[in-house]
């Protein structure tokens, strides 16, 4: 299949390790690599933040201010307000359904029983030449409008942060959570995403909980930890 202009585009990808070298592994080899505590420069065009959230600044800070609205972030969390409060609330924003197990594998896609068309979700500026890289190498990513967008990351941190919590607490996997605790699970996240969607002023599409669940299944042998919680805690400081 032959590659769009988009898919062929060169990327500026910031960070080295896993889900940054897939990228990387899916483009034409044109693209720049930046590693950690290097100024942040390359081609025009998407400049994609493939780092923790708490190097987050860092990165901001490395970039040329006129390039700045060229970041493209992809962590887990709920970037909207960090962003906003540096005046980089339109840019770009990817949520991540595919994994990477070891730097230099090909990435597993998010897709699920409920979802078979994947869950890798896009929006802002660089959104399509994103789904394009991503789409050239097999995986799915969908570009949305704003609203779709903040329901869907709403989804992500729910998932992240309940079955993070309610693992730690029965110290099992992602799939021994999905399948002992599902009632808890349930609950928990029913409750989240009632709240969240108040706090955005964002309705709820509806079969969050089947979504969410069907996603945990697919991705079962996940350890679960509160650690990245606590990271991604950061983002609204």
């Amino acid at each position: 299949m032959a590659c769009s202009a988009s898919a062929s585009q060169a990327f500026t990808i910031v960070g080295g390790g896993r889900v940054g070298q897939a990228i990387a592994d899916m483009g034409s080899g044109s693209d720049v690599v930046v590693g950690r505590g290097q100024r942040v420069e390359g081609p025009p065009g998407p400049i994609v933040v493939c780092t923790r959230n708490d190097d987050l600044q860092a990165v901001v800070d490395a970039t040329a201010p006129e390039r700045r609205q060229d970041l493209v972030f992809i962590q887990n969390g709920m970037l909207q307000p960090w962003l906003d409060a540096r005046g980089l609330g339109e840019n770009t924003q990817v949520l991540v359904y595919f994994a990477v197990a070891k730097k230099g594998d090909k990435p597993t896609d998010g897709k699920t029983d409920v979802n078979p068309e994947g869950l890798t979700a896009a929006y802002g500026k660089h959104a399509q030449a994103v789904a394009d890289r991503l789409h050239s190498a097999g995986l799915s990513c969908k570009v949305l409008g704003k609203a779709d967008f903040q329901r869907a990351m709403l989804e992500k941190l729910v998932w992240i942060s309940a079955f993070m919590l309610v693992g730690a607490k029965h110290k099992a996997t992602v799939g021994q959570v999905e399948v002992e605790h599902k009632g808890e699970m349930a609950a928990l996240i029913s409750e989240l995403c009632a709240a969240g969607a108040a706090e955005l002023g964002v309705g709820l599409a509806g079969g969050e909980v089947e979504r969410l669940l069907a996603y945990a299944r697919s991705v079962a042998h996940f350890p679960t930890a509160v650690k990245e919680h606590h990271r991604v805690k950061t983002v609204y400081q």
